[in-house]
């Protein structure tokens, strides 16, 4: 089946960060992606006979040959520009990311004409603080955020990222310089494999529900997080989320619904 009359978009960029992790730029062909808030989601696809990336394995089940394969990842890039971006993990045995990963700059790529998703700030107000809590690919969105208007709250925003290792805290060069640049913003990468890091790691190594249980969180705030202060955002590893979750409500925080708004604001992979 040709499937080239649906691929609209092409690839601008392909960067692999590190063995697992890929970044990618998409710009639409023709057409424009709608406005979007920071911190939303859109679905990619490619065709089931595309080719699949060499460190590829078995596919757990194979797709459709009639169908484009089709999954939803959170946009990186700020809502101003022309091209999107996209941090993605490699699923070894999955359908679409092995042929994600073999892309190149100048291949096409369909791409959902519509970002959509609640995991943004535009309800939350400026002089809240904001902790961003991700583990790998789970701090696209907030790098959308920050790229966005973030940075202009008058709250304090912490960002938090958990990683096996240092090669895979993507973006973490840039996190650095903007803690940097901004009084109102910190950034604490942690990484749980150190025995692995050819020239050694001087930083955390803590899971990310210990962390928040030791205060260093309300250290880098400046205050304790509360709900009444506070909206928290986690996004990555189920078992981190449910984990953070279990924390946040000892302390009174709630989950945010579209019909009872809370504080927790998560998205699991």
């Amino acid at each position: 089946m040709d499937f080239s009359d649906q691929l609209n978009c092409v690839i601008t960029q392909s960067v692999q960060v590190s063995p697992i992790m890929k970044i990618i730029k998409v710009k639409p062909d023709g057409w424009k992606l709608p406005a979007f808030d920071a911190g939303q989601f859109v679905a990619l696809g490619l065709p089931p006979d595309s080719s699949r990336c060499t460190a590829a394995t078995d596919e757990f089940e194979p797709p459709k040959p009639d169908k484009l394969i089709r999954r939803a990842y959170s946009i990186a890039s700020s809502s101003t520009e022309d091209t999107i971006e996209f941090y993605v993990t490699l699923v070894h045995s999955g359908q679409l990311t092995p042929r994600l990963f073999d892309l190149n700059i100048g291949d096409k790529i369909w791409m959902g004409k519509k970002a959509v998703g609640m995991f943004t700030l535009d309800q939350i107000a400026p002089n809240r603080n904001v902790i961003l809590v991700a583990t790998g690919t789970g701090v696209a969105p907030y790098m959308s955020m920050l790229r966005s208007n973030a940075l202009l709250r008058s709250g304090k925003i912490v960002v938090v990222h958990g990683a096996a290792n240092s090669w895979d805290l993507g973006y973490s060069s840039e996190l650095k310089l903007l803690d940097s640049m901004f009084s109102n913003f910190k950034y604490h990468p942690t990484i749980t494999e150190p025995d692995k890091e050819p020239s050694g790691w001087n930083g955390d190594t803590r899971f990310i529900g210990d962390i928040w249980e030791s205060g260093l969180v309300e250290e880098l705030v400046g205050t304790k997080p509360l709900p009444e202060n506070t909206d928290v955002f986690l996004c990555g590893n189920p078992r981190m989320v449910d984990g953070m979750k279990e924390l946040l409500y000892k302390d009174g925080f709630k989950d945010h619904k579209k019909k009872s708004l809370g504080e927790i604001h998560a998205e699991e992979f």
